[in-house]
């Protein structure tokens, strides 16, 4: 039981994350917009959007278990991303705070690694297009 348990407030942890992430750029585009062209990335609108509903969609697979483990892949990939993107070492001079926002990213990325690989596990997982209706903490 403790297996899927742990499996369980993983998959929440992934998916609570990519929708505060994705709520956060819903809720002020401009803002995020902003964020984006200050790293010289071109058209930050639509970027904006592309990322806000790509994270929504990484959110709901990793929720449900449709297409774990690839979305678990690209969600790592994007983070990786977005660590060398927004908090990579050119921003280390000026905070050095930042260093630390950059290891946090490899850190997730260790968790969605053993999660890709290990998959959603057995409960509430969507697989061979039915949802197994067990409730997360039977086993």
């Amino acid at each position: 039981m403790g297996k899927t348990i742990a499996i369980c407030l993983g998959r929440l942890i992934f998916g609570a994350v990519f929708i505060m992430a994705a709520s956060f750029k819903f809720a002020d585009m401009q803002s995020t917009a902003g964020y984006i062209a200050s790293a010289g990335f071109p058209l930050p609108l639509f970027l904006a959007w592309v990322a806000a509903f790509f994270e929504s969609a990484l959110a709901i697979c990793l929720l449900t278990g449709a297409f774990f483990s690839e979305a678990a892949l690209l969600a790592g990939l994007y983070v990786i991303f977005l660590a060398f993107s927004f908090h990579g070492p050119s921003h280390w001079a000026g905070n050095q705070a930042e260093f630390g926002f950059f290891i946090d990213h490899f850190t997730f990325l260790a968790g969605l690694l053993f999660a890709a690989v290990h998959g959603p596990g057995d409960r509430l997982s969507l697989r061979a297009g039915y949802l197994r209706s067990e409730a997360c903490m039977e086993s």
